[in-house]
């Protein structure tokens, strides 16, 4: 006996009851979503990305538990307030309950950053859980220089009180990697998020190819070339230069190739 896709349930005119402003959130946090499958960046349901609805409430758009990535649509978002009350769920899925607590503490605490991706991949989490944690051994990993911070692991994210502790971990940073868990980004846009998640993603696979050479030394750059790099890379900090549209831009002909659904 087949079962009923919960996708079929999914209303049509989100579109219609939704601003302009919202929709175009939407359609990027969408494409965040299948870009991520496309990459192979999942953990199958357990994994999500957020982003905030323009506008005076405090409302932040995430997936609905229970649909994989590359089934994410602008339309089956579900729509929460920072309080955890669902104010549009399409689906009738609900949300994951740790992704709200990680998701509520950002976008609750850092009004500057509109949203904020996470993932469980296997070289993110490989990384977290080593002390010294990203290592400046590549021009990716050395990029993000002084702009990475670390959240002990608490277990499974349940309790709304780490929200405090994750908040004050993160600092003014917008990038942390939460140990023996996983990496998360935030941005000021939905494409800066990726950006950055993308940077990092590829700054721990590098990581962990090269300590796969088992008793090969490592070399790490001298302290004022991480400097120089350092302040190179200030440009992905503020998020708003055109390296940011230009990589967007480059990411959204690449999906399109082969997926545009998450436009609906």
């Amino acid at each position: 006996m087949s079962s009923v896709s919960p996708l079929s349930s999914v209303s049509k005119n989100v579109r219609q009851r939704v601003t302009p402003e919202e929709w175009e959130v939407r359609v990027k946090l969408a494409a965040a979503y299948r870009l991520a499958a496309l990459f192979k960046w999942t953990d199958h349901i357990y994994t999500h990305f957020s982003a905030r609805v323009p506008g005076p409430e405090e409302h932040f758009l995430i997936n609905a538990f229970g649909l994989l990535f590359d089934e994410i649509t602008a339309s089956n978002l579900v729509k929460v307030d920072i309080d955890g009350t669902i104010v549009d769920d399409p689906t009738g899925l609900g949300i994951n309950y740790a992704g709200y607590v990680i998701h509520s503490a950002i976008h609750g605490a850092r009004p500057d950053l509109q949203a904020v991706l996470h993932t469980h991949t296997r070289d993110g989490i490989a990384v977290s859980a080593q002390r010294d944690g990203l290592l400046p051994i590549s021009q990716h990993s050395i990029g993000f220089s002084g702009r990475v911070a670390y959240h002990g692991y608490e277990g499974v994210a349940l309790d709304l009180d780490e929200r405090e502790r994750l908040v004050a971990d993160l600092g003014d940073k917008s990038v942390l990697i939460l140990r023996n868990h996983g990496l998360l980004t935030a941005g000021i846009s939905v494409e800066h998020a990726f950006q950055q998640l993308h940077g990092l993603e590829r700054a721990c696979n590098i990581q962990i190819a090269a300590q796969a050479a088992g008793n090969a030394e490592l070399i790490f750059p001298p302290a004022e070339v991480v400097a120089k790099v350092e302040k190179q890379a200030e440009v992905f900090k503020s998020g708003d230069g055109p390296g940011v549209a230009r990589h967007w831009n480059a990411l959204i002909r690449q999906l399109e190739r082969s997926d545009t659904e998450y436009k609906n």
